[in-house]
């Protein structure tokens, strides 16, 4: 994020719970968990009463949700109605799938979803925001490769093939 000196370094569990529910746990540096069901956000804090908001006021998380459930669940008719996709790849299997959401509201929030992988595994995705600001999340065993002090560059090199 643009507001801190040093990139924020969160681990945990994102989990797809079938149909329209998305759930992230945080184990580090808080422990938290958010899920996503109904239409709905709910953030639960240790020792803190559960929060709770409608999805329409984090257009970011309507996208994180839009496009896992359509990759998961292999729905590629709706992944094609909420983003434009674009696929690149090596001859040594390496490959990115770029998203871009259609609409025009989403992109002042989010810019794109890239999600690289290698074979059938995927390995990181990316989100950029609109505001310069990019989410990376280190998936399967790539997560265990996180660099002591990632910078952006480290981590985009990791996400983009550096084994």
């Amino acid at each position: 994020m643009q507001v801190l000196d040093r990139p924020l370094v969160v681990s945990g569990e994102l989990a797809w719970l079938g149909g329209d529910r998305l759930q992230r746990r945080v184990d580090h540096p808080q422990q938290e968990t958010a899920t996503i069901a109904d239409g709905e956000v709910t953030q639960q804090r240790a020792g803190k009463s559960p929060r709770h908001f409608s999805l329409t006021r984090a257009p970011q998380l309507q996208v994180l949700l839009d496009s896992f459930v359509a990759l998961l669940s292999g729905d590629a008719g709706r992944l094609q109605q909420v983003f434009e996709i674009r696929l690149s790849g090596d001859p040594a299997g390496t490959w990115t799938l770029t998203l871009v959401p259609r609409d025009v509201k989403v992109v002042k929030t989010v810019a794109s979803i890239a999600i690289d992988g290698t074979g059938r595994q995927s390995r990181c995705m990316r989100m950029q925001e609109a505001d310069g600001d990019l989410a990376v999340d280190l998936l399967g065993p790539l997560a265990a490769k996180m660099p002591a002090q990632p910078t952006r560059e480290a981590l985009q090199a990791l996400c983009q093939g550096a084994h």
